[in-house]
């Protein structure tokens, strides 16, 4: 089995090259939410240092909440913007002799992707638009992903090992108590459930969930020890750390 480990980079969180030692893939923040020219060359660099898959990360034009803000925009908006945003993060991929990934939008815009067929399909375009050999990640089961799919892109479906989700399959939002997990024993057990196929909801609920990749936030003070521990213990159970 081989699974994919992600975390959110270049947020500013003093902690990007320790877990590029346990990642297999590198979400790095192109500015709008967090981060700078500067930042992402150096995420690069270090990823590329480390055989670690580049993916841009892309959101709302929201560094005062770090993109955590829902927005209602305009699709022509969006999609220009989520362009903008990969396009930045590929030239600066190319000037070191490298490539992007991936994508995975951030925040406020992943969540809202995930149910909004009209978001869902601007953010796909932009991606098809910058390079349709993109893999674009999305919440398990989320519009995102069936719209990508359906254009002919390559979709991941995401899961979290470090939030808490709702009976529906989708997560717990931040404003509500015990959204995140913060005991790494949970996180560990709860990225072991879901690469066999489920998780456990806030309400005690199994629910079915396929995941192709999972993430860690990088901007969690925990996101090193999680990561260490994830990764030590999936290759315990005979699991590959590959970016797919």
């Amino acid at each position: 089995m081989v699974v994919d480990l992600n975390a959110d980079l270049g947020e500013g969180a003093g902690h990007d090259e320790a877990i590029l030692e346990y990642i297999s893939s590198a979400n790095i923040a192109c500015g709008w939410h967090a981060g700078d020219a500067d930042t992402m060359r150096q995420c690069v660099r270090w990823a590329l240092a480390r055989g670690v898959a580049i993916g841009a990360h892309p959101s709302y034009p929201d560094r005062q909440y770090f993109g955590r803000t829902e927005m209602t925009l305009p699709p022509d908006s969006v999609y220009t913007s989520v362009l903008y945003q990969i396009g930045a993060l590929q030239a600066i991929a190319r000037g070191e002799g490298t490539r992007l990934h991936h994508v995975k939008p951030h925040g406020a815009l992943y969540n809202q992707a995930a149910h909004d067929p009209l978001l869902a399909e601007a953010i796909v375009a932009a991606v098809q638009a910058a390079d349709p050999a993109l893999r674009l990640v999305g919440l398990a089961g989320s519009e995102l992903v069936q719209h990508a799919r359906a254009a002919g892109l390559v979709a991941l479906d995401e899961a979290f090992v470090d939030r808490r989700y709702r009976a529906d399959g989708t997560l717990v939002p931040r404003s509500a108590a015990g959204a995140l997990i913060e005991d790494e024993a949970e996180a560990l057990a709860q990225a072991l459930q879901l690469v066999n196929g489920s998780v456990t909801s806030i309400d005690e609920q199994h629910i079915a969930i396929h995941a192709d990749t999972l993430c860690l936030h990088g901007d969690s003070p925990y996101a090193v020890t999680f990561a260490r521990l994830i990764h030590s213990q999936l290759l315990r159970h005979g699991i590959t750390v590959s970016a797919t």
